[in-house]
């Protein structure tokens, strides 16, 4: 049955033909590829019962904010009926944490008080040790705070899903993170094993980032959309945003 709705989908969005689609084939092109993955993940949503799909509206529309393209934002927010959205911006808790552990010593204390866990490291320890990198002067700066979450997170743990070490896996979500952004493949693939789900399309979406092309993916966006759950549509508008935002790396 899921199928057919998204079958139906794609013939009212006016993309390729299911059957093709089946056979791996992807529609997006260099040319059109915004425009088409985000036609992709909305038919991804499209199967969703209304009030799901009203869920992940604001979230994929600011995915289509961070286009800064006028006339894709006036058109998607006419479609989906919705006022246009700016990017997304706020500085959270980690970060504020972070900040403050800063202006407090310095980065030798706040990788000491980092790896014993102490407050505010025993809650959020991962999250707040990334926005420390982020916050660094400087790439070896950077690249030492990384180099401690590693050391903290440790090898990768036997077990499926959240079948092992939480902090490990969240560790490794926020480390592919920040080698996303900073387009390192290497530390990508070794944080990407350190998450609980290595195989998600997030992670893929991010990966592509770093590789250049993500339009291989759209087949699958569209075939691995769940119906009832709206988790799918939602790990993909986390994947693809940092496309959006910020590019591919450079080759």
């Amino acid at each position: 049955m899921k199928s057919l709705v998204i079958a139906a989908a794609l013939a009212v969005s006016g993309l390729w033909a299911a059957s093709a689609t089946a056979q791996g084939i992807s529609p997006c092109t260099q040319q059109d590829q915004t425009e088409c993955m985000l036609e992709s993940i909305w038919v991804a949503a499209s199967i969703l019962p209304p009030e799901k799909q009203d869920r992940v509206k604001r979230n994929f529309l600011y995915v289509v904010a961070e286009t800064h393209d006028a006339g894709l934002t006036r058109e998607w927010s006419r479609r989906l009926n919705s006022a246009p959205l700016l990017p997304a911006n706020g500085t959270g808790y980690a970060s504020r944490k972070a900040q403050g552990l800063l202006a407090e010593g310095g980065w030798d204390k706040f990788l000491q008080r980092a790896r014993a866990g102490t407050s505010p490291f025993n809650i959020g320890r991962p999250e707040i040790m990334a926005e420390g990198a982020r916050l660094a002067e400087t790439p070896d700066t950077r690249k030492r705070v990384i180099n401690a979450m590693f050391d903290l997170a440790g090898p990768p743990l036997g077990g499926k899903g959240f079948d092992r070490s939480f902090e490990q896996a969240d560790f490794g979500h926020v480390l592919a993170e920040l080698s996303m952004e900073d387009c390192n493949l290497q530390d990508f693939d070794r944080a990407v094993r350190l998450t609980a789900t290595p195989d998600s399309l997030r992670y893929a979406l991010w990966r592509a980032r770093i590789t250049g092309d993500a339009s291989p993916l759209a087949a699958r966006i569209r075939n691995e959309a769940d119906d009832q759950d709206t988790r799918h549509v939602r790990a993909v508008l986390e994947g693809y945003g940092p496309i959006i935002s910020r590019g591919y790396c450079p080759d």
